[in-house]
């Protein structure tokens, strides 16, 4: 193999392969990173551990065509750190030389006979923009659990129905439901790794088409230049059970601009005491944003808001409304408040990529 290409070009491939697959393997075959020359002056940078797999494809100036497997991480690194526009990778014995035209590193090959390659993608399922559903995925994703004790909750429910994509997570004290508009062409109804799909999403240009394809074991995305598929969670998902939160009892609507509550919220962290907690009182024409620590002491803020129904008082996690905010930055949102310790539900009007966004967080409980 001898190619040339554009070092920023291959380095943010290589990063993005090399991010997406694991650091802690048993075989360094499976954190190699696989590069082939194609015919159309590309150069495909793959990787694969058998649970997930992706697939870059960049420009390239090809001298000799080749498939070599280096490791992913020093490839990614080297690449990173270099100033030159142009790098050259030529093999050179039993070593891949990354040159440019005053500096040389060398990399191990790796045995490409023994990596289990990339797995064709599943049967294709829809498409669907590409930044939509980045707008849906991101703060759906960021609902999900982070504890792979229970990897039920660690996954994002995928699930078409007619011409909307529905995504659901949930790590049981908050949840976040997402529908988007999408072209079907068959079924679909997985529950995919929230993190991978994350990261994923991230990839494709905003004005690229993602495809979805998906068969009772993969989920894979692929768009214009790249691929990923990765094997889906096994266990069953509470999607019915889930889906009754959203059946809300509403004892107050309030109408509130979502970044001047994240504000509020974020001002009154530092007060939020040993249960990191905030507390949210609902008044005429205004939420009042409380914070109390033993230690710090506490704060006040009042936010405007148009209020309709009871005046309610609730606790939370300041970092799961946070969140939960987060995901409306730049909007108006409605803060349905219901009475006790059930769920208060966060919805804005869909914008112009057609992504609808529930969020629901759950009440601490106060003690008097």
């Amino acid at each position: 193999m001898d190619l040339t290409a554009t070092t920023a070009d291959l380095a943010g491939a290589a990063a993005e392969v090399a991010r997406l697959l694991p650091t802690r393997v048993h075989d360094p075959v499976l954190a190699g990173l696989a590069l082939r020359t194609t015919g159309a002056g590309e150069v495909e940078l793959a990787g694969s551990d058998r649970e997930r797999a992706v697939r870059l494809a960049r420009s390239a100036t090809v001298h000799t065509e080749g498939t070599v497997l280096v490791p992913a991480r020093p490839l990614a690194d080297t690449l990173r750190t270099l100033d030159s526009p142009q790098v050259r990778l030529v093999v050179e014995g039993s070593r891949l030389a990354v040159r440019t035209s005053n500096a040389r590193f060398a990399l191990p090959l790796l045995d490409v006979g023994r990596h289990p390659g990339v797995p064709a993608l599943p049967p294709l399922a829809g498409l669907v923009s590409a930044a939509s559903l980045a707008a849906a995925v991101l703060p759906v994703a960021g609902a999900a659990s982070r504890d792979d004790a229970l990897p039920v909750f660690t996954g994002i429910r995928v699930h078409a129905v007619g011409d909307r994509l529905e995504l659901l997570a949930t790590d049981r004290y908050r949840m976040a439901f997402a529908t988007l508009p999408w072209e079907s062409r068959g079924p679909l109804d997985v529950l995919a790794p929230a993190s991978l799909l994350a990261d994923v999403v991230r990839q494709p240009a905003p004005g690229d088409q993602v495809s979805l394809q998906a068969d009772l074991d993969r989920l894979g995305l692929s768009w214009p230049g790249g691929s990923v598929s990765t094997a889906l969670l096994a266990a069953p998902f509470p999607d019915d059970r889930a889906r009754k939160l959203l059946e809300a009892v509403i004892d107050s609507t309030v109408l509130v601009d979502a970044d001047a509550l994240a504000g509020a919220v974020r001002r009154a962290t530092p007060y939020s005491g040993p249960h990191g907690s905030v507390t949210i009182q609902v008044d005429d024409s205004e939420l009042r944003v409380k914070g109390s620590d033993p230690q710090n002491g506490e704060s006040e803020e009042s936010v405007k808001a148009t209020v309709d129904g009871n005046r309610l008082t609730k606790t939370f996690q300041a970092r799961y409304l946070t969140d939960a905010l987060k995901a409306f930055t730049g909007k108006r949102i409605s803060l349905r408040i219901q009475d006790g310790l059930r769920s208060t539900v966060l919805t804005s009007p869909a914008g112009e990529d057609g992504v609808e966004l529930t969020y629901l967080v759950v009440p601490l409980r106060t003690v008097v």
